[in-house]
């Protein structure tokens, strides 16, 4: 969600000819399938976590947060262990032990996202600091961020980072570079509506800005300050798309969601934008589109596609693994459908069993009885103590009886 899809970061590419019919899926597999690492007992889901370990972690612990779940604690661990000591985060690391160096190919996509995990789960604000800090000295001039430090500023990079600040907490709008905030860089990202509204990725090499559904998905929630972790469905707003001289966030978030609109108003999906595959829906920036339109303009602005999902994208969840449960999750909820049975799917059981098992599980059955075995033994305690004191007051009474007797 929101990340840079590259070739080598897609794990399966479904293609089917018309919204209504079965799916045909077609595998690509890069990464592998089979794992070229060791795959760490805490870590979500069994393909290569090479190009997206960071990335799926961080996302299943946003969506089980949302769905009031409670990761395993070696799952949070393995997420927090990623970490380099100067703050910022790598798609994956095989030797955490290892400290990073020049060659350790650090990303704001990877940081960003678990500044958000991290921070769905509590109790890791030293080292969300760090990475917010780290990330704040990657802003480029623009006000906003490449997909690696010193790239070009891109709208999803952007909108990621704007999660994570929003996350723990700041204002996006006075996290500054040159004077320029994070908004200002999308601005420039946004198109005229004679161009649909969208935003681009980023300027080609002669600077010309090209509409990209991925891009305006992020986007949309990025102008709005928010992210992963905190995007829920928005009060029913007007999407139309109106030009202005002075373009605010706030008009760019809203061009964005007609563009989305229409974008999926024919078949409930949005096309593949890779090379040759203008037929194939894309799953995850569908999944993307549901929660930018439900977060700009409410829960019904989001059926049409939301819906197309639940009919269709079970096969492409099973097969990608826990990022695309964590994407389908966010987008249910935001859209108001219910996460536990989108389409006959379980989607937070299902994502469950991608990792170690939650704590959820295993405390619910132990605490009550726990707790009851704690009443017992201080029932038990406070009981002898309180006929300890009774006889102690009733022997109290007796001496002194006895020593009255006796007087003169």
């Amino acid at each position: 969600m929101y990340v840079r899809r590259s070739a080598a970061a897609l794990a399966a590419v479904t293609v089917i000819g018309t919204a209504g019919a079965t799916p045909a899926v077609a595998v690509d597999h890069t990464p592998s399938a089979s794992p070229s690492v060791a795959l760490p007992a805490g870590l979500y889901g069994t393909a290569d976590p090479t190009y997206d370990g960071v990335w799926r972690q961080s996302l299943a612990l946003i969506a089980q947060s949302r769905m009031d779940v409670q990761p395993a604690v070696k799952a949070i661990d393995w997420l927090a262990g990623q970490q380099c000591a100067d703050g910022a985060f790598a798609a994956f690391r095989a030797d955490p032990a290892k400290a990073c160096d020049a060659k350790t190919m650090v990303d704001t996509n990877s940081t960003a996202a678990a500044v958000q995990g991290l921070a769905a789960v509590g109790g890791h604000e030293k080292e969300t600091g760090k990475a917010v800090t780290w990330l704040k000295s990657a802003q480029n001039k623009d006000g906003g961020w490449g997909y690696t430090p010193g790239g070009a500023s891109d709208a999803n990079s952007t909108s990621v980072v704007i999660g994570a600040l929003n996350a723990v907490g700041e204002d996006p709008a006075e996290v500054r570079k040159d004077g320029k905030s994070p908004y200002d860089a999308l601005l420039k990202l946004a198109l005229p509506c004679a161009d649909g509204g969208a935003f681009a990725y980023q300027p080609d090499k002669k600077g010309k800005l090209a509409a990209n559904a991925d891009a305006t998905a992020a986007a949309v929630v990025g102008t709005l300050g928010t992210g992963m972790l905190a995007t829920k469905a928005g009060d029913k707003k007007d999407v139309a798309c109106a030009d202005a001289s002075d373009l605010t966030a706030e008009q760019a978030s809203a061009n964005g969601a007609a563009y989305l609109t229409k974008a999926v108003e024919k078949d409930g999906y949005l096309k593949s934008a890779l090379a040759g595959a203008e037929d194939q829906p894309d799953y995850g920036n569908t999944a993307d589109a549901v929660v930018a339109l439900a977060a700009r303009a409410g829960t019904q602005a989001a059926q049409k596609p939301v819906r197309w999902l639940e009919r269709n994208a079970a096969q492409w969840a099973a097969q990608s693994g826990p990022a695309a449960y964590a994407q389908l999750i966010l987008a249910a909820d935001a859209a108001g459908a219910d996460p536990r049975d989108f389409g006959g799917t379980d989607l937070v059981k299902q994502l469950n069993a991608q990792g170690p098992a939650p704590r959820t599980a295993a405390t619910e059955s132990e605490k009550p009885s726990q707790e009851k075995q704690d009443d017992d033994n201080g029932v038990s305690l406070w009981w002898i103590i309180g006929v300890g004191l009774v006889a102690g007051i009733g022997i109290g009474f007796l001496m002194s009886g006895r020593n009255k007797g006796k007087r003169p």
